[in-house]
Parts: structure tokens; C-alpha cells; sequence
């Protein structure tokens, strides 16, 4: 699997519909608050030309791309946290997704209602922030008040992480999410058992209307302003567009998307964002019998990319074979690669690279 992503955002943003068009899955979507009610899950394959390519020199039995699964969790109001609308319930299901799709309406439609009368992104993106932030307030407040009492009965851990503690409280308290305190390494070690939801990082999704694509209108603009504050992206999509795409044949999806100017679906643009945003990198693993595509995090060594695969391979990892597949595309077999002298024998110190295509040698 590439990444889980839970896709969020206020009722009638259009979450769902971006949700049913990445998926093909049937999550209902009405014009009403809190049609979603069960977080829906959707597994999308990662396309990716370059396994297209290598299915086509290995000509293998099975294919199989590297995956995103989709979350699409209940929509937030304002007071979520104090029992507002579906309640903090559905916040936990956030818990279990590595990123977050935020999506932010940026469309105008008199028949499709907001949930606080006008479009306004900059307070839509608040209310959603400022209701993770009080979730995760509440669970650093509990936290911190047990901490705070064993530090003062002189445990010398509780000593230690305090200060911690009442740095995250803090910045929650003024509004401020975990992902944006600047912590290290240590830190986010150190509060990872808390499972804050703010700490994920987030991805915006603009959805737009078919007339503002690709370049967007001035609520994605603001939205982009956000987004670049917080040091990540904001993608423009258009629900209504990638519903449409869902359903249509590739030559006729290439003829849609030439018409509207675009080169891509959203969807392309989603999963790239995402990858950036995780710092996630993909390897091949090539024969007749499969060609794959595997997903890891950029610095993964070689050990750690063949766990992936399965822990023998980890355990009793010997060496790698390493090719680029954009090698063995250019020069059309894997005897024209080895030819050139590019095909490299590697060891357990060797670090991943995007596009490698990797052989195991291991013992059982």
C-alpha cells in the first residue's frame, strides 16, 4: 500500500464526490449535512506510466500497482468538539490515516447549500482546524494534568517530558496545530502514543467549478495562501469533473481533459501532492511471472524496501540487484542495461532510489 489518506472538510464542500470519482466506491452523497456517517474506505491504484512501460517489455502474467486507501470521514461543523452536528465521534476514525486531504469548497452553487450560508475558504479551513485542535487539546490536557502530578511526586520522566506537554497544550490552546509547532524528531517521538490528530500532515483540495479549471478562481487563491503559510500544497480538482472522467473510457477521458486544457485528472495531481507531502518514493520489482510497484519513504535502505515486500526478505537480506527502470526503458532490455555497466550489485548500506527496479538476494 502506498498511504492511507482520510479525506475531510465541512458538509457540501464536495467531499464525497471527490471521494465516489477517486474511488469508484458508493459513498452516498446528497445535498444534506452528514450523509456520511461511516468513514468509507476506497483503495485507489497509483498510476504510474512507468509500470505501464515495464508491463510492457516484461510482458508479465499479473501487474500490480502501489495503492492509496481513501478514507472518506463525516463532515465537521463548528462545536464538533462539544457535540455539535455528528459530535467528536467520527474525529477518531482521522486516527487511523497517515495524511489528510482537507477539501475546501471554492464553487458557488445556489443549489447546493453551505453550512454557514456563503463560501468563505480562509473560515472553512478555521472551523475544521480549530476542531482537531480542540480534540487534540483534550487529550493533551488529560495527559498533562497526570504528568504534571507525577513530575510533582518527583518522577524524574514525567520531569522530563513536562515541558513538552505544556508546549503542545499551548499551541493548541491558541489554535495552533502540531504539525505547524516546528517540533524534531525527538519530540514527535516522544508525543506519538497520544496519536494527535493535528500532527498529520495535511493536504488542501480545492474543488472548484468546471468553469474554473485548471488555473482556479480567487477562493483558490486564498486557499493556495494557506497552504504555502503552512508550508504545504493546495490542488485545484473539480468533484463534478472527476465524477464525470469515472465513468468514461481513456481515449475518451484524453478528449475530456483536452478540452477543459488539462493534461492530467485530479486525481494524478492528488497522488503526486501526496507523495511530496509524505516524502514517499516508488521501486519496481520486475519478471515474467510480475512486475510491481512498491512504495517507501525517500532514505529507506535496501533492507527496509525488501521488508516491505515481506520480513524474510529483511531478516536475511544478502544484496540487491539495482537497475533504473528509466535505464531499462531508454535501452529496452535488461542484457542492454547489464551491457552498459548499469546494473549495480548493492549492499545493506544502499538507500532506495524513485524508479529503481530491485532484485533480492536473501537467505531463509
Amino acid at each position: 500500500m502506498g498511504f492511507r489518506c482520510g479525506i475531510v472538510g465541512l458538509p457540501n464542500v464536495g467531499k464525497s464526490t471527490i471521494f465516489n470519482a477517486l474511488s469508484k466506491a458508493k459513498a452516498e452523497a446528497s445535498n444534506y449535512p452528514f450523509c456520511t456517517i461511516d468513514p468509507n474506505k476506497g483503495i485507489v491504484p497509483v498510476p504510474d506510466p512507468r509500470l505501464d512501460a515495464l508491463t510492457g517489455l516484461y510482458h508479465p502474467q499479473k501487474t500490480t500497482p502501489t495503492t492509496i486507501e481513501f478514507y472518506d470521514i463525516a463532515g465537521l461543523v463548528k462545536g464538533a468538539s462539544e457535540g455539535e452536528g455528528l459530535g467528536n465521534q467520527f474525529l477518531g476514525h482521522i486516527k487511523e490515516v497517515e495524511a489528510i486531504l482537507h477539501v475546501v469548497r471554492c464553487f458557488d452553487d445556489p443549489n447546493i447549500i453551505h453550512v454557514s450560508g456563503n463560501v468563505d475558504p480562509a473560515r472553512d479551513i478555521e472551523v475544521i482546524n480549530t476542531e482537531l485542535c480542540l480534540k487534540d487539546l483534550e487529550t493533551i490536557s488529560a495527559r498533562f494534568e497526570k504528568t504534571e502530578k507525577l513530575a510533582r511526586s518527583g518522577d524524574k520522566e514525567a520531569r522530563e517530558k513536562l515541558p513538552l506537554y505544556e508546549k503542545v497544550k499551548k499551541a493548541l490552546e491558541e489554535g495552533l496545530p502540531i504539525r505547524l509547532l516546528g517540533l524534531n524528531d525527538e519530540e514527535k517521538k516522544a508525543v506519538r502514543d497520544l496519536a494527535f490528530l493535528t500532527v498529520k500532515p495535511v493536504l488542501y483540495g480545492a474543488n472548484v467549478a468546471e468553469s474554473d479549471l485548471p488555473k482556479g478562481n480567487a477562493w483558490v487563491d486564498e486557499v493556495k495562501k494557506i497552504a504555502a503559510k503552512e508550508g504545504t500544497e493546495a490542488v485545484v480538482i473539480s468533484g463534478k469533473v472527476e465524477s464525470e472522467l469515472a465513468d468514461l473510457s481513456e481515449s475518451e477521458r484524453q478528449e475530456f481533459l483536452g478540452a477543459l486544457g488539462l493534461e492530467e485528472a485530479g486525481l494524478n495531481s492528488l497522488i503526486r501532492a501526496g507523495y511530496r507531502l509524505l516524502d514517499l518514493i516508488t521501486y519496481f520489482t520486475a519478471g515474467e511471472k510480475e512486475v510491481r510497484a512498491w512504495t517507501v519513504r525517500r532514505s529507506t535502505k535496501a533492507p527496509q524496501a525488501a521488508g516491505v515486500i515481506h520480513s524474510d526478505f529483511e531478516r536475511g537480506f544478502i544484496r540487491a540487484e539495482v537497475m533504473s527502470c528509466n535505464d531499462l526503458i531508454r535501452l529496452g532490455s535488461q542484457a542492454a542495461v547489464k551491457e552498459k555497466g548499469l546494473l549495480r550489485i548493492e549492499g545493506k548500506d544502499y538507500t532506495v532510489a524513485d524508479g529503481d527496479i530491485m532484485l533480492f538476494r536473501f537467505n531463509v
